[in-house]
């Protein structure tokens, strides 16, 4: 299926969220995620089926200064 992430489009196989950002290679990071502009807690990621053209975003926090 055909979705963007980040604002740029990617064919994933997987259905849940939480099965997208395994495929995606953030299955153990620590992100804030939000699907179609709605935030999504890590608890309901697996629960969260994704449809064709959905729109997420993966926020990872940033060190520094």
């Amino acid at each position: 299926m055909r979705i963007l992430v980040n604002e740029e489009p990617r064919d994933v196989a997987a259905v849940t969220l939480a099965a997208v950002l395994d495929e995606l290679g953030y299955g153990g990071a620590r992100v804030a995620t939000a699907v179609n502009g709605d935030f999504v807690p890590a608890a309901r990621r697996g629960a969260l089926h994704l449809d064709e053209g959905a729109r997420v975003e993966i926020l990872a926090p940033m060190q520094g200064g």
